[in-house]
This record gives structure tokens, sequence and C-alpha cells, in this order.
């Protein structure tokens, strides 16, 4: 997870006026009419962030890195570094695909606070047993105590009582689809808490709330969340990941794994299970294009209502620093970071209307914080939106 370090001090008021073209994204993005207040950044300034964002990507010996900066719902800035995988010399572009990972959550939790927002559910609900959202489709009864008194906020919150990192489903049994492995995970690894009393970061909640999503929908998750989240906010290339080399979408990049052992190797993971809690690739522009739409600032922009919003965003009973799919500060930013084998990734938004994201297409140790470190340092550099 991101940590508040003392650089974000001095910085947590950026506003960053990188303006590169980039083909294609003005569909996706509103850029000013006059410049006003978004002036451009230097030539030097501009060196000055690539030189940041190249010696990150080295040094976690990444192929490619992809960012993209916005305030106010305007693209500033947005650039690829280096090439698609190591045994290609393709330069990557702001158009290519990555795997997302635990960015993915964020994505989720809206679609779920759509739901509510409809008054298709409610946060309270519960998910399992004869009177929850899921019934007894999954696992066997009479169920492990706590089970049945799992609600759709626990689950947003990851204060379900089990499933945390220690021993997550998710990275288990990958030949069980979704409900094998609910059913397993019910079954075999009961929560060891009751529900509400602590905080233990599941994977495995949030893929259960995609299938709360597609039960009260009557769609896909991934349909409800393109139709509901996604087209609203301008985006149509996001799509859920494929497990294989072969089968990676057209633009997509190459994954590298660094280290030992099968969680290493990006392509033995069954990432299209993980589809609501680490499944979609997208490219960084695709993240900070959601963001804006669900930053809160722009009643006219944003896809969900202003108190929805508030709701999403206020800190959890059991972390005062996570919320319902985002992590959260007294600054008032709110982030995400992505961390699976080949796979590094982070989303921000910031108390001074700033959204910014980036990709890379590894993973060492700790790179989720190393990559939102990173993306601090790199708009740090336009001087002239420090003090701002």
């Amino acid at each position: 997870m991101p940590h508040d370090v003392s650089r974000r001090e001095w910085i947590k008021g950026l506003c960053i006026g990188a303006v590169i073209g980039v083909p294609g994204l003005s569909s996706l993005l509103r850029r000013s009419a006059h410049r006003g207040e978004h002036e451009e950044i230097t030539d030097a300034e501009r060196r000055a962030m690539a030189d940041v964002a190249e010696s990150f990507r080295r040094s976690i010996d990444a192929p490619g890195l992809s960012i993209a900066i916005a305030r106010d719902g305007r693209l500033e800035y947005a650039q690829g570094f280096g090439t698609i995988g190591h045994d290609s010399g393709e330069p990557l572009t702001t158009s290519n695909l990555f795997r997302i990972a635990s960015v993915s959550k964020p994505i989720t939790s809206a679609a779920i606070f759509s739901l509510i927002e409809d008054g298709r559910l409610r946060a309270d609900d519960t998910v399992f047993g004869v009177h929850g959202i899921l019934g007894t489709r999954y696992g066997h009864r009479p169920y492990a105590a706590g089970i049945e008194q799992i609600t759709i906020d626990h689950l947003l919150t990851h204060s379900s009582g089990g499933w945390g990192a220690e021993h997550d489903p998710m990275f288990l049994n990958t030949s069980l689809d979704q409900a094998e492995l609910i059913t397993w995970a019910l079954d075999a690894q009961p929560p060891s808490n009751l529900p509400g009393k602590a905080f233990a970061y599941s994977n495995f909640g949030y893929c259960v709330l995609g299938r709360v999503i597609e039960q009260v929908s009557g769609r896909s998750y991934a349909e409800y969340v393109q139709e509901r989240i996604l087209s609203p906010s301008g985006i149509s290339d996001m799509r859920i990941a494929r497990n294989s080399i072969r089968d990676r979408a057209p633009n997509e990049v190459t994954y590298y794994g660094q280290g030992e052992g099968s969680l290493s190797d990006p392509y033995a993971l069954n990432v299209s299970r993980m589809d609501s809690h680490g499944g979609w690739i997208a490219t960084p522009t695709d993240l900070v294009h959601f963001a804006t739409h669900v930053d809160g600032f722009n009643p006219a922009r944003n896809i969900l209502r202003h108190e929805t919003i508030t709701q999403m965003v206020t800190p959890s009973p059991v972390n005062p620093r996570y919320a319902r799919g985002w992590n959260v500060n007294a600054k008032g930013h709110w982030w995400h970071g992505g961390d699976l084998a080949g796979s590094s990734a982070i989303l921000v938004r910031t108390s001074s209307h700033f959204c910014w994201a980036a990709l890379a297409n590894t993973r060492v140790a700790s790179s989720a914080a190393a990559i939102d470190d990173m993306m601090w340092r790199v708009v740090s550099k336009v001087a002239a939106w420090r003090s701002a």
C-alpha cells in the first residue's frame, strides 16, 4: 500500500501543467480552450519529468512504463516510456494496455455504489444465506459462524472477518471457476473473525462483490461495469484480461515476472477469474478518465452523486486509511495501488483536483508503493505549480 511520506507534505497542492500531444486522446478528456492557469511547462521540466520516469523504469527493469495526469477533468500530460516487451523493439505508446491488478477495486466499488444509488442494493444488505443477495448457491449450510452476517459494506471495507492476504483464495486452486472457488472458500476457509471487527485486505471479498453485481444487475460483471461506469466516463477499450500470452488483447503489453515461484509467473495466474478485484486491463489515461468522473469535484462531470461519492470515500470503522475501494488520508487524497506478478500500478486523486495513473509491466518488491512515489516525484518537477 502507498504510504504518506514527507515528500507529500510540500507537494500536496501540486498543479500539473505538462501538455503533451497524444493522438486520439481528445475524445477522452477535455482540453481547456485556452491555457490560462494551465500554463505549458518548459522543455527542461518535461525532460526532468521524463528523467524521473525513465530512471524508475530502469530501476525495476521494466520494459515499459506509461503515465497520465489530469487536472479538473482535463488531460495535462501523457507519455509512454520504453517498449512493450523485453524482446520487442516496438516503442510503448499511451495506447498500450496493461493489467491494472488491484486498481480494479475502485472500479468495482463505483459499480456497487451505482446500484446503491439506483436503489437496487443497500450497503447493509447481507450477502450469504437465505436472506442474502447471493442466497445459498455457494458453499454448504450450515455456514460457519459469521458468514450469514457479512454485508456489502463489510466486503467493501475488507472487514468480512476472513480471506485475507496470508491465505488468499484468489491465488489457490487456479483451475476452479469463480463459483467453485467461492464454494470452496466458504467451506474450507471460513472467517476467523466475526464481520466488522477487523481489517484484513481481501481480494476474495471483491471477487464476491463482482458476483453481487451480476446477481443484482442481471448482467455479467464486465458488461455492467462497461455500461454503467466506463461508457459514461468515455472509456471503450478497457476489458478483462486473459491468462495466456497468446490470448492477450490487441495493444496489450507483455508481462515479466521477477523472482521465483508460481506467483512470479504472470502467465501462471488465473487473471480472468480475478475480474472484480484485479482483472482489468487499461491505459493510464483510461484510469485517469475514470477517476475524474468520480472525483467529487464537478457534479456535471461525475457519474455518481456527491453524497454517493462521499459515502464511498469515508474511512471505514476498522481502518482510518481505507474507505470503500480507495485508500484515503486526512489531506483528502484518495488512491489505490496494484501489485501482481508482472504488473505494477497506481491511481491517485489528490485534494488539489488532480488525478494521475502509472502502469508498468513488471513487479519487484513493494513496486506499488515505489511507482506511487515515482509519480509524486514526476509531478514535482513542474516548478510553477509547487506552491499552487
